[in-house]
């Protein structure tokens, strides 16, 4: 499976689209770029991996693997970029702001459902930053 997000960079966030198949999974907010810096900065464009993840804060959800010089850049939900954020990428139902958004638990269940289904099949699941 290989999942696009397509970016729209703002100074305060960045927001993006995350579709499979041309078909629309989520919106998503970011922090805003700034040249990767780890805990402000969104990661770079690029090619990556998916697997599951598990953690006591955030249960189960996705973790984005192989970033430079970064580590634990998750998938989880996430209403504001700027606050609830540290480089991690949060899907949300419908974008609000740069870096603003609303109903991101209902949008990553839906993300998290498709990716744990394809990962269960022993399938891959690639992203694709641009």
């Amino acid at each position: 499976m290989v999942i696009h997000l397509t970016r729209t960079y703002f100074p305060d966030g960045t927001n993006g689209k995350l579709e499979c198949e041309g078909k629309l999974i989520a919106y998503t907010i970011e922090l805003p770029w700034k040249n990767n810096e780890k805990r402000v900065s969104c990661i770079p464009e690029g090619r990556y991996f998916i697997r599951k993840r598990y953690s006591d804060k955030f249960k189960w959800h996705l973790e984005v693997m192989v970033v430079s010089n970064r580590s634990f850049i998750l998938f989880h939900a996430a209403n504001n970029a700027l606050k609830e954020l540290n480089g991690c990428i949060a899907p949300v139902t419908k974008l609000s702001g740069p870096g603003l958004g609303l109903f991101s638990r209902k949008a990553f269940e839906r993300l998290k459902s498709l990716v744990y289904k394809t990962l269960d099949q022993n399938e891959s699941v690639e992203l694709i930053i641009q």
